[in-house]
């Protein structure tokens, strides 16, 4: 039965709902459960549930707050709404402490000397843009992790911030470490000479906690948002990191990260990194690398390669390629032939799932030779979109932070329920032979993000079992010993769980690629 209640004139934030919604989902005789306000959004998100569609929460406003679920009996329905209520009660005893002002004002007369503000307001609408450029104003520089920001606003806030020296990080900016402080989504890295420009997210945390785990450490991270070296945009910020990292006497070994840059932005950035005079390691993503190694620059095969080329500058060592394995020839062959001795003849498929976008972008552009397509929310090739995002089409990869996922609830690394969900599903799909994913830790990220991913594999694993055959999983964890999960603590759940658990999502994609070539 469809239960609701509604609670006129009280509101919560969306994220904190949203996290309530997966923890009430979690219960005992619950089918489905919506805690929200009551927007637009919420409403069709109600409306378009076949296991919900509450009349009462259709008749609701932005105003009103409701707690929705189809529920076995009213025991049950009780449990939801004592759920509901330890929950809101924990964020009212975590808020209690803490000052939350009004306004920019407010918190500049709270905080005197405020120089950095991290922005995460609604973007449509200009409200992100508006808090952006106010805080410009006063000098503070930003991050903007808000996005549905236009590229003109964007433009505008970025030419400002240069023209007052200040950073101007995003929009859709979801990591960055400054003066060693961890913003946003991002890891605890020890303290060092490298410095990092990137228009990336997931990207940056790969190479930033690889170069910790080698023993190395960052001076600055700092982040773009995607679009930045985009024609419209010109490499606004990214030019104006890279001057502040090449003029900072911390800043010994310099790398840049991102997809590929509009040509004559690239030229222009890669010029400016010849001149600066310091060691710089270019991980232009899937990008040819002859024009930063024509300009005595350091290409980088992968993620991983930049952070092992970065450390060993960083040490005065002489940079080698690395696109190997941490184990020998030997060892790898054993795990391959291992793991497909149990696949039945219809399971010749990889399914890479992925709360990160910019791995799963290295990880298609990795695997799609051998793969010959490879079908995705976010496809390398024209054709390759998948046609259902629910539904996967021989190889696919998924980006679960992608929009088309992240409508009406947090991203995956903040609630990692969905993608857990899809690693059941694939694994019950009788021709896939794989299942690639990441798990991304530290801070922002979900407290344990591999609890329900392991759950997953397990329950898959088990599926696959009674169905007479086997389902490979290939894990990789993207963060530090550092971090508040804990990096070997994160891998020993998932390998407890029946995952291989490889060093580096570009050591994953490799072993992916051998047990796809073996099954040929």
């Amino acid at each position: 039965m469809v239960k609701a209640q509604i609670t006129p004139g009280a509101y919560y934030d969306s994220v904190s709902l949203m996290i309530i919604s997966n923890a009430v989902k979690k219960l005992d005789g619950v089918t489905e459960a919506l805690v929200g306000m009551g927007t637009d959004l919420n409403r069709e998100l109600n409306r378009n549930n076949p296991n919900l569609n509450s009349p009462e929460v259709e008749k609701t406003t932005p105003n009103d707050f409701f707690v929705a679920a189809n529920v076995r009996d009213e025991e049950v329905w009780k449990a939801v709404l004592a759920k509901v209520e330890e929950k809101l009660n924990e964020k009212k005893e975590d808020a209690a402490s803490n000052y939350y002002p009004a306004s920019l004002d407010g918190a500049i007369k709270a905080q005197p000397g405020t120089n950095m503000a991290v922005v995460s307001v609604p973007g449509k609408g200009g409200h992100a843009y508006s808090v952006a450029k106010d805080c410009l104003k006063h000098d503070i520089n930003v991050m903007l992790f808000s996005d549905n920001v236009t590229i003109e606003e964007e433009k505008e806030l970025k030419e400002m911030a240069v023209e007052k020296g200040l950073l101007m990080m995003g929009p859709d900016c979801g990591t960055a470490i400054v003066n060693h402080v961890p913003l946003a989504f991002a890891n605890v890295v020890r303290p060092g000479n490298i410095g990092m420009v990137c228009a990336s997210g997931t990207g940056t945390q790969e190479v930033s906690s690889i170069i910790d785990s080698l023993g190395g450490g960052v001076s600055q991270v700092l982040g773009t948002g995607g679009r930045d070296l985009k024609k419209d945009i010109g490499g606004l910020m990214f030019k104006h990191c890279l001057k502040a990292l090449i003029d900072d006497p911390e800043t010994k070994v310099i790398v840049l990260v991102s997809k590929p840059p509009y040509p004559a932005v690239q030229t222009e950035v890669l010029k400016m990194a010849k001149e600066g005079g310091k060691p710089t390691v270019v991980c232009f993503i899937g990008g040819d690398p002859k024009e930063p190694e024509s300009m005595g620059l350091i290409s980088a095969v992968s993620l991983e390669d930049a952070a092992r080329k970065a450390v060993a500058l960083s040490k005065g060592e002489k940079p080698v390629t690395f696109d190997g394995f941490d184990m020998s020839d030997a060892e790898v062959n054993k795990l391959v032939d291992d793991a497909v001795k149990n696949l039945k003849p219809t399971q010749k498929y990889m399914r890479a799932l992925y709360t990160g976008g910019t791995i799963c972008d290295e990880s298609m552009k990795y695997l799609l030779s051998t793969c010959g397509h490879i079908y995705s929310n976010i496809p390398l090739q024209d054709g390759d979109k998948l046609p259902n995002k629910d539904v996967s089409k021989e190889h696919t990869a998924l980006d679960f932070g992608d929009d088309e996922f992240t409508v009406g609830r947090p991203h995956p690394m903040i609630d990692p329920s969905l993608r857990a969900e899809r690693v059941i599903k694939e694994a019950n799909d009788d021709t896939c032979a794989v299942i690639l994913v990441d798990c991304v830790i530290g801070y922002g990220s979900h407290e344990d993000p591999a609890a329900d991913l392991s759950d997953a594999i397990k329950k898959g694993k088990e599926a696959a079992k009674k169905a007479g055959r086997d389902v490979i999983v290939v894990a990789t964890v993207c963060g530090t010993e550092g971090d508040p999960q804990g990096l070997s603590k994160t891998r020993d759940t998932l390998k407890e769980a029946g995952a291989i658990v490889m060093p580096t999502n570009a050591q994953a994609c490799r072993l992916v690629k051998k047990i796809i070539d073996k099954l040929k």
